[in-house]
């Protein structure tokens, strides 16, 4: 019967298993949850293929409890129930163990329905999930269970795993295997941390050689196709998106124009254009702003030319707006007068607009005194006159700073002069 390579090789201990040094390392806290023989509740969250499954299997055996393993883009409350039903009997007489596979896909409901086992004894939940669960998974399964982030695993643990790999094919098929210099850490290289992808590229590699040679050769041109564009993850609607977003933007912030670049490829590569788009216009004014207020047009005409021209050719116009924003001057000024001016708004301070300052422009606006005692600033030297034109509960209120570039200190100086301030 055919199993996959993965499976095969499939670590039986915790010191088999590659990666997560973090938390199964010689001191991790795991890794002293599991060895001391009684688990807990736990949710893994990580990356596909970095070992979730693996550890939860050994972390049941550990406890002699029964593993059911059920995943939640198919399992319904039937298939829950029906492995409660095997609590108590012979099956189970000290409960079981049930790893939920992609818990974010289970309902509240049905994410509820686990909460009565859990809480009894009966069950110890293992559940897996490669979003962020304190996003998905809801508060009353999260407060009755530990996080544990799994990694993606890095290219160097990969490779004794990728070796190992080739030796099991070899073996199994009865050939003599031989390969160009670099194919392994190719593999290696090009899962993304995702030991299980890397196996079923050495699988594939194999695959396509006929049953009867003696000899296989892996070569390096082979290995780019089946590893190709792998070492990507990417979620349109996932955490690696928001993410990647995240990162473009703060690279930006922090004026590292390699890094803006890096993430925007990523952003491109998986075939994304409208949300680098939407964020470098949101960056030109969020975080150069004031500092460099012509920032918006340039950008705004870099991201029409890439709508314009589309992919690939759009990599061009949008990497010259995230350079461009990463070495202009930076200034959060907009953004922080505007969110402190709704932050009052929130909390009910506002008041009254002042009478001159309204609508004067219809009949009986003069008997309100609406608009009565308004100066046109027009009409005074340098098109400036003092007035106060907040709210009475707010006059005193300053909700814009000068930033301390030279755009926004010239626009200070200049109205220090006018305003008489020294």
């Amino acid at each position: 019967m055919y199993r996959p390579l993965a499976d095969e090789l499939r670590p039986k201990t915790l010191d088999e298993v590659v990666g997560q040094r973090h938390i199964l390392g010689e001191n991790g806290l795991l890794r002293r949850v599991i060895q001391g023989g009684t688990i807990p509740n736990m949710i893994f969250y990580g990356p596909s293929g970095t070992g979730k499954t693996t550890v939860a299997e050994i972390a049941a055996a550990r406890v002699h409890r029964p593993f059911y393993r059920l995943n939640a883009t198919t399992a319904t409350l039937a298939d829950i129930k029906a492995v409660m039903q095997d609590v108590g009997t012979l099956l189970a007489p000290d409960g079981v163990v049930l790893y939920l596979d992609e818990i974010q896909y289970f309902n509240k409901k049905q994410q509820q329905s686990l909460l009565e086992f859990m809480e009894n004894g009966k069950l110890t939940l293992i559940a897996a999930t490669t979003e962020n669960p304190y996003f998905y998974v809801y508060n009353a399964v999260l407060s009755r269970s530990t996080v544990f982030e799994f990694k993606p695993v890095p290219a160097e643990e990969i490779l004794p795993v990728v070796r190992r790999g080739i030796r099991r094919m070899g073996e199994d098929r009865q050939v003599q295997v031989t390969w160009e210099e670099g194919v392994e850490e190719q593999l290696a290289q090009g899962c993304g941390g995702d030991v299980r992808k890397a196996l079923n590229a050495v699988e594939a590699l194999f695959a396509a050689h006929a049953l009867d040679l003696e000899t296989v050769r892996l070569t390096r041109e082979e290995t780019a196709l089946v590893a190709q564009r792998s070492a990507m993850r990417y979620d349109r609607d996932g955490d690696s998106h928001y993410d990647i977003l995240s990162a473009f933007q703060k690279s930006i912030r922090g004026s590292d124009p390699d890094a803006a670049v890096h993430y925007l490829a990523r952003l491109l590569e998986a075939g994304d254009l409208i949300s680098p788009c939407r964020r470098l216009m949101v960056i030109a004014s969020e975080d150069v702003g004031l500092a460099y207020p012509q920032a918006v047009s340039v950008v705004k005409a870099c991201v029409d030319s890439a709508n314009m021209l589309g992919l690939p050719e759009a990599r061009i116009p949008l990497a010259q707006a995230a350079i461009f924003l990463a070495t202009a001057p930076k200034s959060n000024g907009a953004i922080l007068a505007i969110d402190s001016a709704m932050k009052d708004l929130r909390q009910g301070k506002g008041g009254e607009v002042p009478a001159f300052l309204r609508d004067s422009h219809y009949g009986g606006a003069e008997k309100l005194g609406h608009g009565q005692g308004y100066r046109y600033a027009h009409d005074y030297p340098r098109h400036y006159v003092p007035q106060q034109y907040l709210p009475d509960e707010l006059k005193d209120r300053v909700y814009y700073h000068y930033g301390d570039n030279k755009t926004e200190q010239a626009a200070k100086r200049y109205w220090d002069e006018i305003k008489g301030k020294p």
